[in-house]
């Protein structure tokens, strides 16, 4: 009878897996808290101990790591392979069914310390998927959930065929690859002198979708993912056609800028650009005042939002064309409504939003890394610069604004009243260009709006402008030659000017 191996951290899905091997023939054997799962759900389960007549040790650092394990797992299919292993009492196993401790997620924990790391480092796992790699002629690697449907459905139809095998085991050596990547990553910043900075840069980026074309027709594109099998954005697209070189860099834009506010917010972005940002009680309240920003950028954008996507909100898109939305879920009635758009791209991103560590940048013959930026550091101070402090509607205001003001391209400058933006301007070689355009777009809105500015005014003259379009109220980095020339500016027209200290650029 064929010998299936289960150890898994992640559960999912593999009662219902377990339970099919189990119908069709085969025997279970699986390390403790496996084994015991697929007891308390009925199933015959023979444990790894028991198997090897070795006891788990050392806390269950070791329990696979055993050759009567992976002597069964790299007998290759030979009158001497398996004669050597009948003389030992032992048999080949056909199947592994494994996945790793997380050590991802717990380094990405707040506060998780170098111990705790090391312990979800995996030993006998990676070293499961490698065997079972190794020798995938004979046998069959499962170390991804969603693979158990399709690989039991070939069992049942009388094995799994050649083409499969290869196809896991590909999969396998690149699930280890990245894993083993990740923790190289780690450990150098945390043990070696000078941290990551001075060592390697470790990347393994997986093929999720070749690309209609690039930027323009004449470039070639290809979509990769830090792991294998994944969507974009780490996402699923439920509807549309495929997505483009250009929706992605606009979807992640939106996605980031949605994410990053606590209130039902909706982003909406063309070409890289926010042209409007609102949040409310519910996304479909932030929705008009988003689009109200900018209307005619908007026409052919992407919007993203931070809670699922709900009728109230598809209802309240109108005849807008939209290209992309990406929502953290969408509702039954938002998918009906939705639905009759037939070239609209849905994407359903993940429950939780994990931030890279960093980011990458080509150049010319290298790339740039860099931390990405989660909004003001812990120990930001804001202070009033202004003999006028801001009123509380102006602080709300001012708080939102300086939130949006992050996602927009440098010089970047919004105008806003209460939670939405009602003008932005970015991406434009000087500082006061952008706040003129700010002001076109937000027309008689710019009236008792307040302004944010991602870096200092080099110049009065941004000031100046600012208060011709009615602005009562300012946030901006400071640290110019020239702030006193803005502060007296400010003064002068009655505007209270807050500085944050902290720089905000987006090239």
């Amino acid at each position: 009878m064929p010998k299936a191996i289960l150890s898994v951290h992640d559960k999912t899905g593999l009662v219902e897996f377990a339970r099919g091997l189990t119908d069709a023939g085969w025997i279970l054997i699986a390390s403790g808290g496996t084994a015991r799962l697929l007891r308390e759900n009925g199933m015959t389960v023979t444990e790894v101990a028991d198997y090897t007549g070795s006891p788990e040790i050392l806390g269950g650092r070791v329990k696979t790591l055993h050759p009567a394990i992976h002597g069964g797992l790299l007998a290759r299919a030979t009158d001497t392979d398996q004669a050597e292993l009948k003389a030992l009492g032992w048999d080949s196993i056909d199947l592994v069914a494994v996945n790793l401790y997380p050590f991802e997620q717990t380094i990405a924990k707040a506060n998780v310390t170098l111990a705790d790391a090391i312990e979800n480092i995996d030993i006998g796992g990676v070293t499961l998927i490698r065997a079972a790699a190794k020798n995938h002629e004979s046998v069959t690697l499962v170390c991804d959930p969603e693979d158990y449907p399709s690989v039991l459905e070939e069992i049942k139809t009388g094995g799994t065929s050649a083409e499969t095998r290869g196809r896991l085991a590909v999969k396998g050596f690149a699930h280890t690859a990245h894993y083993d990547a990740r923790i190289t990553n780690y450990l150098e910043k945390q043990l070696l002198e000078g941290g990551d900075k001075q060592q390697p840069l470790h990347l393994n980026l997986y093929p999720i979708s070749s690309l209609r074309y690039g930027e323009n027709p004449h470039q070639e594109a290809v979509l990769y993912g830090y792991k294998p099998g994944a969507g974009p954005l780490g996402g699923k697209v439920l509807q549309g056609k495929a997505l483009s070189y250009n929706n992605l860099l606009d979807l992640d834009a939106a996605w980031r800028g949605s994410v990053s506010f606590e209130a039902p917010t909706v982003v909406i972005v063309k070409h890289l650009s926010p042209c409007g940002i609102a949040s409310g009680k519910t996304l479909a309240e932030a929705f008009p005042l988003a689009l109200a920003s900018d209307p005619i950028s908007a026409f052919g954008g992407v919007i993203a939002t931070n809670r699922p996507f709900d009728g109230e909100i598809a209802d309240a898109l109108g005849t807008l064309f939209v290209e992309c939305i990406a929502a953290p879920g969408f509702t039954l009635e938002g998918l009906e409504i939705l639905a009759t758009r037939k070239n609209l791209r849905l994407v359903e991103m993940p429950d939780t939003n994990v931030s890279p560590f960093f980011e990458l940048r080509s150049v010319n013959q290298g790339v740039l890394r860099q931390t990405v930026d989660m909004g003001d550091p812990e120990s930001t101070t804001w202070r009033v610069v202004t003999r006028r402090q801001p009123t509380n509607p102006e602080w709300a205001a001012l708080r939102f604004a300086w939130k949006a003001c992050q996602h927009v391209k440098s010089n970047a400058i919004v105008f806003a009243q209460d939670e939405a933006t009602v003008g932005i301007g970015g991406g434009q070689p000087n500082r006061v260009d952008c706040v003129r355009i700010a002001a076109v777009r937000a027309g008689d809105k710019s009236r008792g709006s307040v302004m944010a500015s991602d870096a200092f005014f080099p110049f009065p003259d941004s000031v100046e402008v600012a208060a011709q379009a009615g602005i009562t109220a300012i946030i901006v980095t400071g640290g110019s030659m020239r702030d006193e020339d803005a502060i007296v500016t400010a003064n002068a027209n009655d505007i209270a000017m807050v500085f944050t200290g902290v720089r905000h650029f987006r090239h």
